[in-house]
């Protein structure tokens, strides 16, 4: 059994004319809720073994402020492959996490991540699944349960949903 978590970035600048898409910073609201998304994987569902995260800016940022104050370091790996990447191009990206990781997040962007957790939610409460494939808001998590041993084994369906939480139901 491994644990995939998938996390949308969290809220950022809206378009700027001086910066490129990949460029854009979080928002005062991403900076606001990224330590209550740090607080819920570190006390409820518990540190990934390696980070995979998206180049972008936003991305990279949600992730540093989200594991700031971790006394554990945790392997990232940063990649510009991550960025805007397709359902199907992070599952090749999950395909290749070492064997020896069982939990292990992406850090990434719609539409490719919520399609992705949408492929992979197969079970799980219903509500929760319906809720995930209407809308994958920016800072929201997905936790997926794969019945494999191996990463390179990944399905692409058939995972059960174990969480899926939004910064709306975190952050006061």
């Amino acid at each position: 059994m491994r644990t995939l978590l998938l996390l949308r970035h969290a809220n950022s600048t809206s378009g700027d004319a001086e910066l490129a898409d990949f460029e854009r910073p979080l928002s005062a609201e991403g900076e606001r809720i990224t330590p209550f998304l740090g607080e819920f994987l570190l006390n409820t569902i518990g540190l990934p073994d390696l980070v995979l995260c998206s180049a972008a800016t936003r991305a990279r940022q949600t992730w540093d402020q989200v594991s700031y104050g971790y006394t554990q370091d945790i392997a990232t790996q940063i990649s510009r492959d991550l960025y805007l990447a397709s359902a199907e191009n992070l599952l090749d990206a999950i395909r290749q996490a070492p064997g020896q990781v069982q939990r292990l997040l992406i850090v990434g962007h719609n539409p490719g991540i919520r399609q992705l957790a949408v492929r992979l939610s197969s079970s799980g409460d219903a509500q929760m699944r319906t809720r995930l494939a209407d809308r994958f808001p920016t800072g929201a998590i997905a936790e997926i349960a794969l019945d494999v041993d191996d990463w390179h084994d990944a399905p692409s369906a058939a995972g059960g949903l174990r969480r899926f939480v939004t910064p709306k139901q975190l952050a006061p």
